[in-house]
């Protein structure tokens, strides 16, 4: 350890019960549940960056646990046992996050989830209203009855172009990301657990039983480790099935008399939009070069970008006079499987990370699983 630090320093800042990797909503949602479970737990969380680095400050803010078609995807892989499983997981989830800040903390609207489809889309459409049935008895004991149902009335309503058709969630959400994570942050430090931030960990090993955490700023040593870095994981722990996935975003300017409400899915979710604060966000486009996107590296590309300007133009906004306010990219993890990985990787050293692009639903939930992983070892 660096000769500046002192006797106190050392003494003080750098041992711990329980040291947290990653400062997102898994790494924070741990860490709470790990205090409110044991208060007397001395938890650290290290982050690399000034905020946290993947996707939990620049997700879309959406409350939800898959539209119509991202279902019959993901069930397709999984099985119908199984989706059902992690629709549960997603949905307590959420529960979980509203019942730990409150709705009004983090801007909770329940305002419905729409999938569009355009006249070229009528496979998919099709396939979709088929199956809506299907859904709706699937999750009603988890969720609730009636969820899902065509309301093409909203089409006119927003205002679209060249859309056809529109299934409508009614139990889909949307949330303040910012307000969120500040919060999750502000209720961790009030339970004690310290936050280091621009603490980039570079290594973890075990000496005698016990991990061993080395950092540019200092070397810390815990009972346990948890890594919840999501898609940057296997910088950690290599040889996990995570493969990043880039996520671009825009957002406009205050349109006035804004018609749009609510949380919007296109094209089996790899588009998605929303009202925020009388702009519109709108993300994805992923899906138009995958091996570019798959990346760790923060980037806007034209590609992307130009394709989410005109469907704006084209479809969502086409009556409308708008100019675009912010872009950013947030990084996710994938994997073939569709669960996250939650386990202890080494002697003592645990993971959770992958939501598969359901960090707000998953997160909470996730991150009290470790915890509790780590609690019963």
């Amino acid at each position: 350890m660096n000769n500046q630090f002192s006797y106190w320093e050392k003494t003080s800042f750098f041992d711990f019960d329980i040291i947290i990797v990653g400062s997102g909503i898994v790494g924070l949602n741990a860490a709470i549940h790990l205090k409110t479970s044991s208060p007397k737990l001395k938890i650290a969380i290290l982050e690399s960056g000034f905020l946290p680095s993947g996707a939990s400050t620049k997700n879309a803010g959406f409350a939800c646990f898959g539209s119509i078609s991202e279902l019959i995807e993901q069930e397709s892989i999984c099985g119908t046992g199984a989706l059902a499983d992690l629709i549960e997981k997603r949905w307590k989830g959420l529960q979980k996050l509203r019942g730990i800040l409150g709705d009004d903390i983090i801007d909770y609207k329940q305002l419905g989830g729409f999938e569009l489809f355009k006249p070229d889309d009528k496979i998919l459409s099709t396939d979709c209203v088929v199956k809506i049935e299907h859904y709706n008895k699937l999750i009603q004991p988890i969720i609730g009855s009636e969820a899902f149902k065509v309301n093409n009335s909203k089409i006119k309503t927003f205002g679209f172009n060249g859309v056809e058709s529109i299934i409508e969630n009614r139990y889909e959400a949307q949330i303040d990301t910012g307000k969120m994570m500040f919060a999750l942050i502000q209720y961790a430090q009030q339970l004690g657990i310290s936050i280091f931030n621009s603490c980039e960990v570079e290594e973890i090993s075990t000496d005698e039983n016990r991990p061993f955490v080395k950092t540019r700023q200092g070397n810390f040593r815990g009972d346990k480790v948890i890594v919840t870095t999501n898609a940057f994981v296997n910088k950690l722990i290599p040889g996990l099935d995570v493969i990043p996935g880039r996520g671009q975003v825009l957002v406009t300017k205050p349109i006035k008399n804004l018609k749009i409400a609510g949380t919007f899915h296109y094209d089996k979710g790899y588009y998605y939009f929303r009202n925020i604060n009388d702009r519109i966000l709108l993300g994805g486009g992923r899906n138009l070069d995958f091996k570019t996107e798959e990346t760790t590296e923060l980037g806007l590309t034209a590609k992307v970008q130009d394709t989410l300007y005109n469907l704006l133009k084209e479809v969502i906004l086409t009556s409308v006079d708008f100019e675009i306010d912010y872009q950013w990219s947030g990084i996710m993890a994938f994997g073939k499987n569709l669960s996250p990985i939650i386990t202890e990787t080494t002697s003592n050293v645990f993971c959770a990370v992958r939501c598969n692009g359901m960090g707000v639903a998953m997160g909470s939930q996730t991150g009290a699983d470790v915890a509790d992983l780590v609690l019963k070892s």
